[in-house]
């Protein structure tokens, strides 16, 4: 096929292309070349997808950038890996659908109005948020709802698949949540490890999600689909305790249970990443049912080899000179709060 990758350099936009390659595929990718080198063998197109002028650009394309058509480029299938605001992707959306048979939108279970606090599958209720919301909006779950309906109304329920996606990790993880974990254990001594030990957890890495999207798409699939592991499919104990298995480390896993984090004002999901409390507001945050992605043919690696994998490429990407940040908040406790929390769990 002649894939279009919206995105294609970072974590997930780069294992989609990595898949597409090895599979034979012609890969052109468009981002603005600013957060990491494209993969050889791409046809790298620079532009930003908020600019008209840059879409417009990428669809009349230039000699020997990628295929071309007489009207301009076109593509079998577009891989939207960055859409964030609904009149992006709509903007995108209405000027692709001329120029590439599907559409495939990375989107998220943000955009289901019940998650967290409530398990969700294909048929949950969406956020209230239309698809020709204005530009530039606060960043908020609502979003994601907006840029699928933005999506099935250019390219229609037919041409369009939607992957409601749960948490991602692996390799070339940007937002860095099992790579904080990773090098906290890496630096050894007594680790603060939140709530229940064996409280299930479900983790998709990148490169299982890339592979179940282009099957879909080679098969000509449409449709949304929960996309992320089986409810239960792994705990906080077995993802710990293979951290400190690959790094090494001297490393002693110290549990608090949740209502002694919340007490020492912990922030879920920042401070200590990937923990949320089990009962309350996020009491369905791993309860996403990805029943029908199972049965269309996803696959996921065992949380072991994920580990393994992204600490592999920790150690040749090397140390981080600046914090890793969920939105503007950087990911991780404070050394000195970890230790007056510990204080408490003497062993």
């Amino acid at each position: 096929m002649r894939i279009l990758i919206l995105g294609g350099s970072v974590f997930l936009g780069r294992a989609f292309a990595v898949e597409a390659l090895a599979r034979g595929h012609q890969v052109t990718t468009f981002n603005r070349g600013r957060s990491a080198p494209d993969l050889p063998g791409v046809a790298a197109v620079r532009g930003d997808r908020a600019v008209a002028e840059d879409l417009a650009a990428l669809v009349d394309g230039q000699p020997g950038d990628a295929p071309r058509a007489p009207s301009g480029r076109r593509w079998d299938l577009v891989i939207d890996t960055s859409g964030q605001q609904p009149h992006t992707v709509r903007r995108s959306a209405a000027l692709l659908k001329d120029h590439a048979d599907r559409y495939l939108f990375v989107s998220s279970v943000h955009a289901f109005a019940d998650w967290p606090a409530k398990p969700v599958n294909e048929d949950s209720p969406l956020h209230e948020c239309p698809a020709d919301s204005p530009p530039d909006l606060p960043v908020d779950n609502a979003l994601k709802a907006g840029c699928e309906r933005a999506v099935l109304a250019e390219f229609g329920a037919e041409r369009s698949l939607l992957l409601n996606c749960g948490l991602l990790v692996g390799p070339h993880e940007n937002v860095g949540r099992l790579p904080w974990w990773l090098e906290r254990i890496a630096r050894g001594g007594r680790v603060l490890a939140p709530g229940r030990p064996d409280l299930p957890i479900q983790l998709i890495d990148a490169a299982d999600f890339a592979v179940f999207g282009l099957d879909l798409a080679e098969r000509g699939d449409h449709g949304s689909f929960v996309t992320t592991a089986l409810p239960g499919s792994s705990s906080y104990r077995r993802m710990l305790a293979a951290c400190v298995e690959v790094t090494g480390s001297d490393a002693e896993l110290v549990w608090v249970p949740d209502q002694e984090l919340t007490a020492a004002g912990i922030e879920m999901w920042s401070e200590l990443p990937l923990w949320a409390p089990e009962d309350g507001e996020a009491a369905g945050i791993w309860q996403a049912d990805s029943g029908k992605a199972v049965a269309a043919g996803l696959r996921c690696r065992p949380i072991e080899e994920t580990v393994a994998a992204t600490w592999a490429w920790l150690r040749e990407r090397g140390p981080r000179n600046t914090p890793y940040l969920q939105g503007d908040k950087p990911l991780g406790i404070d050394p000195e709060k970890e230790r007056r929390i510990l204080a408490a769990h003497p062993g």
